[in-house]
């Protein structure tokens, strides 16, 4: 082989290196993008802070939050959702940038009140199956106004909800908790 033909094969070598170290990178762009595209539109992690959801969360339990189905429909009354600190909060010295998880009590138009331990949604106490225990103080009657939302943890005395900055602008939803990843143990629909 002479000097011109090792010279062609090295330049043929290296060419296909950088093509493969470009086809490569363009993977790895696309992945990103896909990654943060679904994250930000579709679906992302959630890690339980606290245990104002306990028994139906616990801390440290690893959650997926969706994203979609809010765009299409009206949350409803037991779903569990994500959101960004509401403006009671904010007055309280929250960041806005906090996210809270709670369920929900009742939606626009619906009255709520809380008498000796139970919750009345439109004056008709609801079964509650999922909460630790009864609220230990009474709530009186308010109806919800539209586009916001009554939103409470099932665990009702250590959970810091609507009872007491009132109600969650509905644009400050996050998504809806669906399932749960973590612990493998406790892995399932929420």
């Amino acid at each position: 082989m002479n000097h011109q033909e090792n010279n062609i094969q090295e330049t043929a070598t290296t060419t296909k290196k950088w093509r493969g170290w470009q086809e490569n990178i363009s993977l790895m762009a696309i992945a990103l993008g896909l990654a943060l595209l679904i994250r930000t539109f579709v679906a992302e992690p959630r890690l339980i802070p606290s245990e104002s959801m306990y028994p139906t969360l616990h801390i440290g339990d690893r959650l997926v939050v969706e994203k979609l189905s809010y765009h299409l429909q009206p949350p409803k009354n037991g779903d569990v959702v994500v959101f960004r600190t509401p403006p009671g909060l904010k007055e309280r010295g929250y960041d806005e940038n906090q996210a809270f998880i709670k369920r929900v009590i009742a939606v626009p138009g619906q009255t709520i009140g809380i008498v000796n331990g139970k919750v009345y949604l439109n004056n008709q106490p609801i079964q509650e199956d999922y909460i630790a225990e009864p609220a230990n103080q009474p709530f009186t009657s308010v109806e919800v106004p539209e586009n916001q939302l009554f939103v409470m943890g099932d665990n009702r005395n250590d959970s810091n909800d609507s009872r007491y900055w009132r109600f969650l602008p509905r644009k400050n939803i996050i998504g809806r908790a669906i399932f749960r990843f973590w612990p493998l143990n406790r892995i399932g629909l929420i």
